[in-house]
């Protein structure tokens, strides 16, 4: 049995309360931080790094909760879960499996569903700016609905479908102009806010929609933010919004099948309150249940994000006049979070002395030549040289979709764990890709 876990570092979890918070993880005494039945350190030297590790049993886990708090409410629901979070098709796959359907912002998401074997059936398009090829392809997969989101792409979507013969399955995202209370850059159902149209246009809206040809009007829509969490209290009153619209569509003689929740609850990175699953489902009851229509949620980052995190070796640490940075071979067009939203990732050791030895204070940052290239200051780790691997966690969602090529650094592999397996389900990025799509004009040569 290890040696207790070092206390906490200031307001920072110590590493036995990261731990001890995500059970997809442990530490061994022998081969230090495990990801269900693997050695990270393993995957490490089996695919080099940095590396996205992701654990299927969490992603089934996460699932059957969110489920089991739906059903345990007595909702009629159904899950489609949020492919900008990470579209990697096991993760997907995974989840399908598990019997979620999947919320798609673009042709290609709408694709990698397919692929990952998500039926059409089960398929949400939700986004402001839906191309013609966009729309062309979610009526040509007879996807399940449409989320439309401004008159002109209504307009527009009748004119598409009626020229292919179609008939489109849309759904209204309406702006209730609602505060999530979350990061300015992930809050979508404010007024001021380029999402949906606003609430108090929705009945005319609808009753458009109603009259256009190729266009069947199935519902309404709303997302008023993602990491959201402050409570209920936001849901609750853009629900209690979304509820007197259905009543005011029926008054009209309008059909109303569902209604579509949205997704945006939020996840524990350091030591927030994240409300549970039942919260969410005891919202949707109370505010929209006496409606009797079947609801739809789309979460992204409750599921996939505690099923993931980034491997990184360090390259060098480095004693500033002030400072000891700790310089990774991961780096901010990795990890994108941490110098766009100034997010909060836990950062464990992976050796098993590590684990337990002592600790100060240390930035711990990447090489591209950014300073936001940082992804904690003045976090407690034990001392560190170069080869030594680490673990950012809660990177499951929002990290690989995010990542780029920046100062011309491939992108990093993916790879998933299942009970005591591994496997490689992208490869990393070939170096010479990055030159391999480029062409140099005639008169250059």
């Amino acid at each position: 049995m290890a040696s207790p876990l070092p206390a906490a570092f200031g307001d920072d979890p110590s590493f036995a309360e990261l731990l001890a918070a995500r059970p997809g993880l442990s530490a061994d005494p022998l081969a230090g931080l495990m990801m269900e039945e693997v050695a990270l350190a393993r995957i490490a030297a089996a695919v080099g790094t940095p590396a996205w590790v992701y654990s299927a049993g969490t992603l089934r886990r996460r699932l059957a909760a969110l489920r089991g708090a739906l059903d345990g409410a007595g909702l009629n629901a159904t899950i489609h879960y949020a492919m900008k979070a990470n579209d990697n098709l096991a993760v997907v796959r995974v989840l399908a499996a598990g019997g979620a359907g999947a919320d798609v912002v673009s042709e290609g998401e709408l694709l990698a569903a397919r692929a990952a074997g998500v039926p059409a059936s089960a398929i949400v398009f939700s986004g402001v700016g839906k191309t013609e090829a966009d729309l062309r392809r979610a009526l040509a997969e007879d996807i399940f609905q449409i989320n439309a989101e401004s008159v002109e792409e209504i307009e527009a979507l009748s004119i598409i479908a009626t020229a292919m013969g179609r008939t489109a399955r849309v759904a209204l995202r309406v702006n209730p102009d609602v505060d999530a209370k979350t990061h300015a850059k992930i809050t979508t159902g404010l007024a001021e806010n380029k999402f949906g149209v606003a609430i108090g246009d929705a009945p005319a809206i609808y009753a458009r929609m109603a009259e256009l040809p190729g266009i069947e009007p199935i519902g309404i829509a709303m997302h008023i933010g993602s990491q959201i969490t402050a409570g209920m209290s936001a849901y609750r009153a853009a629900y209690a919004k979304a509820a007197e619209l259905v009543r005011t569509l029926r008054t009209a003689g309008l059909p109303v099948q569902r209604v579509d929740c949205g997704g945006g609850l939020g996840i524990p990175y350091r030591d927030e309150i994240a409300p549970p699953p039942e919260a969410l489902a005891g919202a949707i009851k109370a505010t929209l249940g006496d409606l009797g229509l079947p609801v739809m949620i789309e979460p992204g980052r409750w599921l996939a994000g505690p099923a993931g995190l980034l491997l990184s070796r360090v390259v060098l640490v480095k004693h500033g006049a002030t400072r000891r940075f700790v310089v990774l071979d991961a780096a901010m067009n990795d990890l994108a979070r941490p110098a766009m939203y100034d997010a909060w990732h836990g950062i464990l050791p992976l050796a098993p002395a590590a684990l337990v030895a002592p600790r100060t204070p240390a930035d711990i940052v990447g090489p591209v030549c950014e300073t936001g290239d940082t992804f904690a200051r003045d976090r407690a780790l034990p001392a560190m040289k170069a080869g030594d691997l680490v673990a950012l966690l809660d990177a499951g969602a929002y990290g690989a979709t995010m990542s780029s090529t920046y100062n011309a650094r491939p992108l990093a592999p993916e790879v998933m764990v299942d009970g005591d397996r591994f496997a490689v389900v992208r490869d990393r990025q070939p170096i010479e890709d990055l030159l391999a799509r480029q062409h140099m004009p005639d008169w250059l040569t």
